[in-house]
């Protein structure tokens, strides 16, 4: 068995494992659920984007922990603000205390600390930000 994934590269994989499956989901982003690193070039809205993650050592006694940060971005074309919040909506139902499976980690808290939209001012684009919470373990050997 190989070295374990990172806290947050675990994290990652997991959140696209999971909404991946969701017809629903698939449905506000045009048939397929579209959530990338970066944003594809010359894709149109709605689609969503891994935002800033932050994980910070949160071991205890016994217990190799790490407390994450994460920001899932989506994106909808101009005048779009109740598309952007409607695929934003489904993804907070999703994944607010969702049972996540992680590469050499376990799941211990997922929550969704925050909700926003706004509007890029370049593109016009209404984007909806989450932002989620969570405590991974790594079982020490």
């Amino acid at each position: 068995m190989g070295e374990a994934l990172s806290p947050l590269l675990a994290m990652r994989a997991g959140i696209l494992a999971h909404l991946r499956g969701d017809a629903a989901l698939a449905g506000l982003m045009g048939g397929v659920v579209r959530l990338y690193d970066e944003p594809p070039r010359g894709a149109a809205p709605v689609y969503a984007l891994f935002g800033d993650g932050e994980v910070r050592d949160d071991s205890v006694e016994g217990a190799r922990r790490h407390r994450h940060t994460l920001a899932l971005l989506v994106v909808a074309k101009p005048g779009s603000t109740r598309t952007a919040l409607d695929a934003a909506e489904r993804i907070a139902v999703l994944l607010d205390d969702a049972p996540l499976e992680l590469d050499g980690h376990a799941l211990i808290l997922l929550r969704l600390a925050a909700l926003s939209a706004a509007r890029d001012e370049r593109t016009g684009e209404a984007r909806a930000t989450l932002t989620f919470e969570a405590v991974t373990e790594r079982p020490t050997t």
